[in-house]
């Protein structure tokens, strides 16, 4: 049903949790078996708009009150995970770092590439599943792929989320967002809701699980906020946590998911454990979708050892994930460099765009290497007669070429990621 035609208005929301039973209706959540304090609920009127569609019995189920999570305040809580989980956690730390270091001798093409690698990832994990090639084409504005578009746009955000990094604050979180569904849905990019949202279900009153009231909304991403401030408590451990509180919020009306997962991306940043690439941990998470759903679920319920395992071992997985696509991509530059032997200073200056920019044109090679428009457009010519450039038409009137080897050594990793155990 569209929420346009609801009384008072609420939004299906995309996304999954694990299936948990509620807990009493109130708005005071106690402790967990884990002793992280479970979500709370309260109860909330509910109206359904009419529709023509349902029937008598599916309009009077859709009537009456329902249950909204309270979300626990746990800006001033102390995480604590048992031994072995803590020493995964800080493996994972260790190892994310080390690898960061490894690509931070050269940045120059990782970065862009596991940024875009992170965020088809994080992607993929809503369903949103589009190739390599098209996913590049998409970055510059090719509109035949609505979920490469969609992708695309997921790489602003996540571009954004790194660049807002040391300011994690509500007003920057909604900047995030604006940039990941300003190109799809204008209208609530950047907009905390201000309706009632649900996962599954076609009323909060038979859905799977029921965010909080859009009242509570401000105030729960605030304590968040200043629980992602902190800077005494272990990082790894602090992103997970932050991550299963904010999908618990769920504070905006789509795209929730994603813009929470660029999220531990940007406090990943923020305190310290990357400084040169974006380590891709939802390539990790993809490897079992259903474990990360039934994490947050568990978070729910005051268990905080599943999200930050999860975490943990999907950082470990996308550490090994990305150096293969670093060492693939150090043999395609190895074949360029050999195949371009003795070519023009020219065309070198674009063989270090290209693993950046796996679909350029001759404008922006022009731009990269200082050459006059004519000079970018033989430089082109060049390395599509070598085959490290191929024709991909034009987009708006202007001729594109992408690169056939870095595209497969994206799609390879983006097999990696998705050939494990994907559930839902």
């Amino acid at each position: 049903m569209d929420s346009r035609h609801r009384q008072p208005p609420g939004i299906s929301a995309g996304g999954e949790f694990a299936t948990s039973a509620h807990a009493e209706p109130g708005t005071s959540p106690s402790a967990g078996a884990g002793g992280w304090p479970t979500v709370g609920y309260e109860a909330h009127p509910w109206e359904s708009g009419p529709d023509r569609g349902a029937s008598r019995r599916q309009r009077l189920l859709a009537r009456g009150p329902y249950e909204a999570a309270v979300a626990p305040k746990i800006a001033g809580l102390d995480p604590a995970v048992d031994s072995r989980t803590q020493a995964l956690a800080e493996a994972a730390t260790v190892e994310t770092v080390r690898f960061d270091a490894e690509l931070g001798r050269d940045t120059s093409p990782f970065a862009a590439l596991l940024l875009r690698s992170e965020s088809a990832s994080s992607s993929q994990i809503e369903n949103l599943t589009a190739g390599a090639r098209k996913i590049a084409l998409a970055q510059l504005g090719d509109t035949s792929s609505s979920n490469a578009s969609l992708i695309a746009s997921n790489v602003r955000a996540l571009q954004a989320a790194i660049d807002l990094s040391e300011n994690l604050s509500a007003q920057n979180i909604a900047v995030m967002h604006h940039a990941l569904l300003n190109a799809s849905d204008e209208s609530i990019a950047g907009e905390y809701r201000d309706a009632q949202t649900w996962i599954r279900g076609s009323s909060p009153r038979t859905a799977e699980f029921v965010p909080p009231h859009p009242d509570r909304v401000m105030p729960a991403v605030e304590d968040l906020v200043a629980f992602m401030q902190r800077d005494d408590i272990p990082a790894l451990t602090q992103a997970a946590i932050s991550h299963a509180q904010f999908e618990t919020i769920h504070p905006f009306a789509d795209g929730n998911g994603r813009t929470g997962r660029a999220i531990v991306s940007a406090l990943l940043r923020a305190k310290g454990v990357t400084e040169n690439v974006t380590v891709p941990v939802s390539s990790g998470l993809l490897t079992d979708t259903r474990l990360y759903f039934d994490a947050l679920g568990a978070y729910r319920e005051g268990d905080i050892k599943p999200i930050v395992e999860r975490f943990a071992e999907s950082a470990v997985q996308a550490v090994d994930n990305g150096r293969q696509l670093a060492t693939d991509i150090e043999a395609v530059e190895a074949s360029y460099q050999e195949r371009l032997a003795g070519g023009p200073s020219s065309v070198r200056k674009v063989l270090h765009l290209i693993p950046r920019e796996p679909a350029l044109t001759a404008e922006m090679v022009a731009e990269h290497t200082g050459a006059s428009l004519a000079t970018a457009y033989r430089a082109v010519e060049r390395l599509e007669e070598a085959g490290v450039l191929a024709s991909a038409g034009k987009i708006r009137g202007t001729r594109v070429w992408v690169a056939p080897d870095i595209i497969a050594a994206l799609d390879a990793f983006a097999d990696r990621a998705g050939r494990r155990n994907r559930h839902r």
